[in-house]
């Protein structure tokens, strides 16, 4: 009999993370002091004192130990952890494994108790039981769910370990105290003798009792928030990993409407109430003792559609990603209305794209979708992503009247560039444009703009390079949802040679980001009710600035000329002043958060307020850029309230002109043309913009189709061609 490997600190110690990862990730997070236990175990010198000490802080979590001997011959023992369940949710438990096998199986669970196991592919939990009509005694014994969570950053088999822990989930369909057989083994002729692979728990269920919100908005009308409850315990409510649609099992939040519930059982918690950027979140200590009820009047403090600006995230998903694909192929736009409602967006593009394509579509008609209300939109679309052309970038097809390209029947038959797709949207009147921009731009440089050479080999306005030479064929690049300084780096370097591509902000939920919908977003100037199509037109006139929600910069003008209006050209005959005017306003909390303020520019959030904020005030920078350099700045305080600012600059020659605060709303630009001339900002740029083309040839052409290569290759030289001109016509360096 071999003697077994003694515990090893370094990989129980990226387990151990693994498991905080995951846990916090589930709503039920270990204690800052185990936190903190487990950080000063993993740092210490004695390598068994540091293994001793993590199963000390982990031990009086595990529900159940799992000793496996070194003949692979499974017992269990119950451990320490109180088996207190709550009535209608998910509990997590650590299972503790003392491998002294090395086994690498799966574990699989099994209990007559349990009427959904979940046991992983590849496992034997033995013969399954014959098929029969089951009694009402069979009902009331199987009262429970047992599961064990082994997605990502879990893992779904042993590693071997001598010591190691998985996480155990546990729902219970009643109250009270219920008995639960639970039996764990490691594949068949596993099972110790005497039953000893099996353990009798008594569980205790806490009951749940109903807690209806009444929620109103700031007219005193009944409307939809989101609701992040936590226990004393900082545990997350309703339970992450049992939520069905509507509920998200990857958000900390519900979203429910006026007179709808939560199920709680008696306890103290804390809810955070929040209705999108525009609303101030509300935090409160409540009580459970049996059915109850809160009430929440919310507080806005800027509405930007009073002032005729609508807000939109033109890239959301209800498949794939974070989302549910099987069995249910995503979800329905019943299931996707809370979250739009509910982060109080004007307009939501719901996007079908590759994953559940052909089960999404039929929610696509070419108009808004019946739940949509007069001042809140939802609408299907298009994006082109899990598709051939994907390689040289997602492409959002906005307002389309067909979702099927001519002459294909499915996914793989569609082209494998980006041209033909989009001329084909614009054909029949979409506004079309690159998704998440930076992928595939990536550079070293916080410098806008800088002249690093991407890579060109991502998923996002890459081939944009190329198209944007092309008349009537791109209408935007997204914004919002990957680093800043990739996203707009390309944008102003095709400004500077003469494009006038728009920018549109995105969220790309829940792929990007699964927090929430609409975390970036586009707010288009209408004119009259909001409409699909009249919001769509503001986004490709330029009529819009994109924002994180927590800044707005409104009604962008140059002498006179609203951004999006009159072509968005103000025209001088000669070298001359302009005057500018914004209503800006911001929204900043008097206290600044460090975790944010402290994070690089391509780290998770990409564009927040915070990042903005001057030193430890409550002001940020509004900058005028001219050709992509700051020409003035004046700092607004963000306090909620709106002010106009104005400025004066001098133009000696063709520019393009725009506001931002960076990185949390920026305008698009309004075009001054001095004497007639085009705007040829920079001999650089231009250069810069050739480079590109050649680069996206390198990383694109091998997976374009032998038939349509020529056509691209020709694309390619049109490009060239065009951007070699406006070296030469440019005016600056």
């Amino acid at each position: 009999m071999r003697s077994p490997a003694p515990p090893a600190l370094q990989p129980l110690a990226q387990q151990v993370r693994r498991l905080e990862t995951a846990l916090r990730y589930l709503g039920e997070p270990l204690s800052d002091a185990d936190h903190t236990a487990l950080d000063d175990a993993i740092g210490m010198s004695d390598e068994a004192a540091a293994v001793a000490r993590i199963q000390q802080v982990l031990d009086p979590h595990a529900l159940i130990t799992v000793h496996i001997s070194p003949e692979s011959r499974v017992r269990l023992e119950q451990g320490a952890a109180p088996p207190e369940l709550v009535q209608g949710g998910a509990r997590l438990f650590l299972v503790k494994v003392l491998n002294d096998a090395g086994v690498t199986a799966p574990l699989a669970l099994k209990s007559p108790n349990v009427g959904n196991v979940y046991i992983p592919s590849g496992a034997s939990g033995g013969s399954p039981e014959p098929k029969k009509v089951l009694t009402d005694a069979d009902a009331r014994d199987r009262w429970a769910e047992m599961s064990f969570y082994t997605q990502s950053p879990m893992r779904p088999r042993l590693s071997g370990l001598a010591v190691e822990y998985a996480i155990l989930q546990v729902t219970s369909r009643d109250a009270g105290k219920r008995s639960a057989l639970v039996g764990i083994n490691v594949g068949q002729g596993s099972q110790d003798v005497g039953f000893r692979n099996d353990v009798d728990v008594l569980f205790d269920a806490r009951p749940s009792h109903p807690v209806v919100v009444r929620v109103r908005d700031e007219h005193g009308q009944p409307t939809t928030a989101g609701f992040l409850v936590k226990d004393r315990l900082d545990r997350l409510y309703p339970t992450v990993s049992k939520r069905l649609a509507p509920d998200f099992y990857f958000q900390p939040q519900v979203y429910r409407h006026d007179g709808q519930s939560i199920a709680l059982p008696a306890g103290d918690f804390t809810v955070t109430v929040s209705r999108g950027p525009e609303y101030l979140a509300q935090t409160r200590r409540f009580s459970v003792k049996g059915a109850s009820e809160l009430i929440f009047d919310l507080l806005r403090w800027i509405d930007p559609a009073q002032y005729g600006w609508y807000s939109g995230d033109h890239h959301i998903h209800s498949s794939g990603c974070s989302h549910y694909e099987n069995p249910t192929e995503g979800v329905r736009p019943e299931d996707m209305w809370p979250q739009i409602d509910g982060e109080a967006l004007n307009l939501a593009s719901v996007l079908t794209w590759g994953p559940s394509y052909y089960f999404q579509k039929q929610f696509f008609s070419g108009a808004d979708h019946p739940l949509s209300t007069s001042s809140r939109l939802m609408h299907y679309d298009l994006e082109v992503s899990g598709f051939p052309s994907s390689h040289a970038g997602h492409l959002v097809l906005l307002g389309l009247k067909d979702q099927d390209y001519p002459g294909t029947k499915r996914l793989e038959d569609w082209p494998t560039w980006t041209k033909p797709i989009l001329k084909w949207g614009r054909d029949q009147g979409a506004v079309v444009g690159f998704a998440h921009s930076g992928w595939g731009l990536e550079v070293k440089s916080s410098e806008l703009p800088n002249y690093e050479m991407p890579g060109f080999d991502g998923i996002g306005a890459n081939e944009f390079i190329v198209d944007v030479t092309h008349p009537d064929t791109v209408d935007f690049i997204s914004a919002g949802d990957t680093p800043y300084v990739w996203e707009l780096n390309i944008w102003y370097h095709t400004l500077n040679s003469g494009f006038r591509t728009r920018i549109s902000g995105e969220t790309d939920f829940p792929c990007i980001f699964d927090d929430k919908v609409g975390l970036a977003r586009s707010y288009a100037k209408v004119e009259g009710p909001l409409t699909y199509r009249k919001w769509l037109d503001a986004v490709r006139a330029g009529r819009s600035y994109v924002s994180d929600g927590k800044s707005h910069l409104m009604d962008f003008t140059v002498n006179g000329t609203l951004a999006g209006a009159a072509e968005s050209e103000v025209r001088l005959a000669s070298p001359g002043r302009v005057s500018l005017s914004v209503k800006a306003a911001a929204n900043l909390d008097p206290q600044p958060n460090e975790a944010i303020r402290n994070l690089r520019y391509d780290d998770k959030p990409y564009w927040d307020l915070e990042r903005a904020r001057i030193g430890v005030t409550r002001t940020v920078p509004v900058e005028v850029i001219v050709n992509g350099e700051r020409a003035a700045v004046q700092n607004l305080v963000a306090d909620g309230k709106v002010r106009t600012l104005t400025f004066d600059l001098k133009l000696d020659r063709s520019s393009w002109v725009a506001l931002r605060v960076l990185p949390s709303a920026h305008t698009n630009p309004v075009f001054v043309l001095v004497g007639g001339k085009p705007i040829r900002a920079s001999r650089r740029s231009a250069q810069w913009c050739l480079d590109a083309v050649n680069q996206c040839w390198t990383q694109k052409a091998a997976r374009i189709r032998a038939s349509e290569i020529a056509a691209a290759r020709a694309a390619y030289d049109h490009a060239r061609e065009v951007y070699r001109q406006r070296i030469a016509e440019a005016e600056g360096r």
